[in-house]
């Protein structure tokens, strides 16, 4: 049986939890004039995210979180990807913003379009599945291969969620971003966030502060950034009938060897 976080902790897990939906609410306002135009057509949609990279940036600011990124090899922001990335709190969404530069479309749950103000924005720009559906499960594979095929990336959490055992390091991964990256012939960019659920865990769970550092850096910041930055896995030699299981387990060790340092 897991133990609480002492209540100071919690106290101020909660506080910096409402913060961070203050400055949330703020940057939307501030920045909906953009966001609205841009967000207005599907054609729009590369004007529209340098607008989200922003708003991720001020969210992050706002909070004190500062961030370094460091890329392992060189990466060509000229064509799409697949981003597949480990899901373990709120930040992961703006984190995968501020790190990917080609325009890219999240698939999220549906649950995520009821959420006031956001979820205007984010029905306008993301693919929504109700995971209870078979029929929505389709379509928003048919919705992402015409996003892949028109130029734009997609991002995806394979684990489908956030686990909700707060001990699961990695959930078992789904198959859809692996079958449509072989189908496409869109490469697999594969991302690995070590320790965001520590850093901003469940509204009461605490957090370490704006002022801990990760220990496979030393630059001092809340998410002292992403360790788990990979090549793009190339997928045109991986066939759709056999080669989705050999590509999910080329992408899961490159996440749990990262958030198991």
């Amino acid at each position: 049986m897991s133990r609480k976080a002492p209540l100071f902790i919690r106290v101020f897990g909660a506080v910096y939890h409402v913060w961070y939906f203050v400055c949330r609410l703020l940057s939307i306002v501030l920045l909906s004039p953009w966001l609205v135009w841009h967000s207005r057509r599907a054609a729009e949609f590369h004007r529209f995210y340098p607008w989200a990279r922003l708003w991720a940036a001020f969210i992050f600011n706002g909070m004190g979180l500062w961030r370094k990124v460091r890329y392992e090899s060189r990466i060509p922001w000229n064509r799409p990807y697949i981003v597949v990335s480990n899901h373990a709190s709120e930040l992961d969404i703006l984190l995968c913003y501020r790190l990917v530069k080609s325009p890219m479309v999240f698939i999220g749950k549906a649950e995520l379009g009821k959420i006031p103000l956001f979820g205007f924005f984010y029905k306008r720009t993301s693919i929504l599945v109700d995971r209870s559906s078979l029929a929505s499960k389709r379509a928003v594979m048919e919705k992402a291969a015409r996003q892949l095929a028109g130029g734009t990336g997609l991002c995806i959490y394979p684990e489908g969620g956030i686990p909700k055992n707060p001990k699961m390091r990695l959930a078992s991964f789904k198959n859809g971003a692996f079958k449509l990256a072989i189908e496409s012939g869109t490469p697999i960019l594969p991302i690995a966030f070590p320790d965001n659920r520590k850093r901003f865990p469940d509204f009461l769970s605490g957090g370490s502060g704006a002022h801990s550092s990760h220990r496979t850096h030393t630059h001092r910041s809340l998410v002292d950034d992403i360790a788990g930055w990979r090549r793009p896995i190339g997928t045109r030699f991986f066939s759709s009938a056999s080669g989705i299981a050999p590509l999910r387990y080329r992408c899961v060790p490159l996440n749990h060897e990262q958030i198991s340092d």
